[in-house]
C-alpha cells in the first residue's frame, strides 16, 4: 500500500514538474520571438531603406561608355550601396511596355537617355543626407537630372519610426507578461511544497539550507525550459524558411545565438529570482498561515 502511495506521489511530482517546464518553455518561446524581432529591427529598417531607388539621368549626348565609367566612380563612393546601368535600348523597351510600341514614332531621335539606378546605404536614406548626395551626383557635367520621390523618403522614415516605437512597446509588454507568467508558475510550484519547507524549518534547517535545493532545482528547470523553447523557436524558423524564404534576406541568422542567450538568461534569471523570493516568504510563514 505504501509503495502504491509513493508511486502515486512521484507521478504527481513528475507531472507537476513537466507541466511547469512546458508552461515556462512556452512563455520563453514568446521571449525568443520578441528577442528575434528586437535584434533584427535595424536589419528590417535597413532593408526597406536600401531598396529605395534613385534614378540618375545622363545627358543626351553622353555615350554608354562614359556612363559606365561614371557608374564605376559611383560604385566606389561610400554612400552608394549598389548601381544598375540602364542602356538606351533597355530604357526604350521599358517605355514601350508602358506607353505602347509606337510612342517613338513621333520623335526623330530617341528621347530616352542612358540612366543609372542607384540605392544608398541605409545611413544616408534621410531627407538631409539624400539632398547632399543628390548635389554631389548632380554636380557632374555628365548628369542631367537626379530623380527620387521626396515624399516617399519622408513617409518611409516616418513610418519606420512609428513601427519601431510600436514594436518596442510590444516587446516590453511581452517581456513583462512573460516575467509575470513564469513568476506565477514558479510560485505555484514552490507553494505546493510549503509543508515540506515548514517541516525542514521545524527541525532547525536554516534559510540558506532550505533554499539551496529549490534554487538548484530552479536552475535545472530554467535550463531545461530554455532548451525546449530554443528547439521550438528553431522549428518555427525552419518552417518560416521553407514557406517564406524572402524573410531570411532581411533577418540576420548570425544573431540567432544572441537570441538563444537571451532565452537562456531570461529562463535562469526569472526562475532563480522567483524561487528565491517565494521560498523566503514561505519560510517566514507560521503554521496557520500555510493553509491560506
Amino acid at each position: 500500500m505504501a509503495n502504491g502511495e509513493n508511486i502515486l506521489v512521484r507521478r504527481r511530482l513528475v507531472n507537476a514538474y513537466l507541466s511547469t517546464v512546458i508552461s515556462i518553455s512556452l512563455v520563453l518561446l514568446l521571449v525568443g520571438i520578441a528577442g528575434l524581432l528586437l535584434v533584427n529591427a535595424k536589419s528590417v529598417s535597413d532593408y526597406f531603406k536600401e531598396n529605395m531607388q534613385i534614378s540618375v539621368l545622363m545627358k543626351q549626348e553622353v555615350s554608354e561608355t562614359k556612363a559606365k565609367d561614371f557608374q564605376n566612380s559611383l560604385d566606389s563612393s561610400r554612400y552608394i550601396r549598389s548601381t544598375k546601368f540602364i542602356s538606351r535600348a533597355q530604357g526604350e523597351k521599358e517605355m514601350s511596355d508602358m506607353l505602347g510600341s509606337d510612342f517613338l514614332d513621333v520623335f526623330e531621335t530617341s528621347p530616352i537617355p542612358v540612366s543609372i539606378d542607384i540605392t544608398l546605404n541605409a545611413g544616408y536614406v534621410s531627407s538631409d543626407s539624400i539632398k547632399v548626395v543628390k548635389g554631389i551626383i548632380a554636380s557632374s557635367p555628365l548628369v542631367d537630372e537626379v530623380v527620387y520621390q521626396q515624399s516617399l523618403v519622408d513617409a518611409l522614415n516616418a513610418n519606420l519610426k512609428k513601427i519601431s516605437i510600436v514594436l518596442g512597446v510590444f516587446i516590453l509588454l511581452l517581456l513583462f507578461i512573460s516575467f509575470v507568467l513564469i513568476n506565477n508558475t514558479v510560485r505555484l510550484n514552490v507553494f505546493s511544497r510549503r509543508f515540506t519547507i515548514h517541516t525542514m524549518k521545524l527541525v532547525g534547517a536554516t534559510r540558506s539550507f532550505i533554499r539551496g535545493p529549490f534554487i538548484v532545482n530552479s536552475v535545472f528547470q530554467g535550463l531545461f525550459s530554455s532548451f525546449l523553447a530554443i528547439l521550438m523557436l528553431l522549428g518555427i524558423l525552419f518552417f518560416v524558411r521553407s514557406e517564406f524564404a524572402r524573410l531570411f534576406d532581411i533577418f540576420r541568422l548570425d544573431l540567432l545565438l544572441l537570441v538563444m542567450g537571451i532565452v537562456v538568461a531570461a529562463g535562469l534569471v526569472i526562475c532563480i529570482f522567483s524561487t528565491y523570493f517565494v521560498v523566503n516568504r514561505l519560510v517566514s510563514l507560521s503554521k496557520d498561515e500555510l493553509y491560506y
